[in-house]
């Protein structure tokens, strides 16, 4: 009785084996011409790589980076047009909207990975990253805006322009604060108020750009993480009392806002109905949309804003070709241009960048591979590194000032030396 158990046993897993062999080598090999099954490399087949994005195009205070997702599409479309990376196409998705909400913004990541099968999530553009454990762990390469700490470290999370917060022990971008002592002619016996929303965002911001501001020269004289992120406030005064007298009884200098355009807006007009003077800059609010409203642009009006690629208004290839993409992509209209659509461009930028050097054999681990020694000069946030951006930014940026209903450029783009953060 024995025997023919043991018989029967043997065979079982005789054709178990072969079947999962069958599997294997079926998963392996390409399917063909149709180009749906090439292996087991999520979101790659023999002529397409799919790639997904994330982005708040929705928010609880009105705020919207949904143009995110038109910049890109601009340069997938165009990448598309010149022959896809090593001969495969672009197939992008479009971008989840996660409501700058992190419970949304982590079933985002699981859909694009788990539903989707994406090889990529670029862009990458919110306040809330909860999805980066997840996307880190999955093995998924990610580039966005390097505006939260998930962009400083993981090994398959980059920044379009590098880690904007790093951890101590890397460096920090000082166009901003080097950018601001131009505006004011120096830095010494001046003094600067930096606020931003209570939040990790708004708390690193606070962090990074305090150590920023002094290493400048500048006596820091308010640094808070003060208003509430899930809503904008209807009364600004108990914040505008505490700026104006920060600086020893008196107004700081300098305003800084680490804050979204609906803060910005708010703070801002509730500051220069108090009588205040000095210089207010923030790092969001370049966007000629804004203009459009009396309201926005009276708010607005006369406010430096931190750029960390060329602005719109530089003459520079890289610039025309990009505004020629949008275009394009935007079904031959010219339509206002916004920093968010080169967060979404830039970001598929690098993406395809580091793509092609891996060559024609695409997998996370060759991709990895191409950007441990990815380097390039010249584009629109400056030059780049890998994986130097991990642990700092690119060092680059501008400042513009919307002044007579208009963007001007208040000080060029340049590149700064990074001071180390400890």
């Amino acid at each position: 009785m024995l025997r023919p158990i043991r018989t029967l046993a043997v065979a079982a897993a005789a054709l178990a084996l072969a079947s999962v062999s069958a599997c294997n080598s079926a998963s392996n090999a390409p399917s063909g011409d149709d180009g749906k099954k090439t292996g087991a490399v999520r979101g790659v087949t023999a002529d397409t790589i799919t790639v997904g994005g994330i982005v708040s195009m929705t928010t609880a205070s009105g705020y919207s980076k949904k143009d995110t997702d038109l910049g890109a599409r601009a340069r997938y479309l165009r990448a598309n047009e010149e022959g896809g990376v090593n001969g495969r196409r672009i197939d992008y998705l479009g971008a989840e909207d996660d409501g700058q909400d992190p419970g949304k913004n982590t079933a985002a990541a699981r859909k694009l990975v788990q539903q989707d099968k994406v090889f990529a999530v670029a862009p990458m553009s919110s306040v809330t990253f909860s999805g980066a454990d997840f996307l880190q762990q999955s093995k998924v390469p990610v580039f966005g805006w390097g505006t939260t700490p998930a962009f400083c470290g993981p090994s398959y999370i980059y920044g379009f322009n590098g880690c904007l917060v790093p951890m101590p022990g890397g460096t920090l971008n000082q166009t901003w604060p080097e950018g601001i002592k131009q505006v004011l002619g120096g830095a010494a016996g001046k003094s600067v108020a930096i606020i931003a929303n209570d939040s990790d965002a708004g708390k690193f911001g606070i962090r990074t750009f305090g150590r920023g501001f002094a290493a400048a020269g500048f006596k820091v004289a308010y640094a808070k993480p003060s208003v509430p992120a899930a809503s904008v406030p209807t009364d600004w005064s108990a914040y505008t009392k505490e700026i104006l007298r920060s600086n020893d009884g008196k107004a700081p200098d300098a305003v800084v806002s680490v804050m979204q355009t609906p803060n910005n807006i708010g703070l801002f007009t509730a500051l220069k109905r108090s009588g205040y003077r000095g210089v207010l800059t923030d790092p969001t609010d370049y966007d000629p949309g804004l203009l459009a409203k009396d309201a926005t642009r009276m708010a607005l009006d006369g406010v430096h804003v931190l750029l960390q690629f060329q602005p719109f208004e530089a003459d520079d290839p890289n610039m025309a070709q990009f505004k020629a993409d949008i275009r394009k992509a935007s079904g031959g209209k010219d339509v206002p241009l916004n920093m968010h659509m080169l967060t979404g461009y830039m970001s598929a930028d690098l993406f395809l960048a580091i793509a092609e050097k891996a060559g024609k054999d695409l997998t996370p681990e060759s991709f990895q591979a191409a950007a441990r020694g990815f380097s390039d000069t010249g584009t629109l946030v400056g030059d780049r590194a890998e994986p130097k951006g991990q642990k700092e930014s690119f060092g680059c940026g501008a400042l513009v000032q919307l002044k007579d209903g208009r963007y001007q450029v208040s000080v060029p783009f340049r590149c700064h030396p990074p001071i180390p953060f400890s």
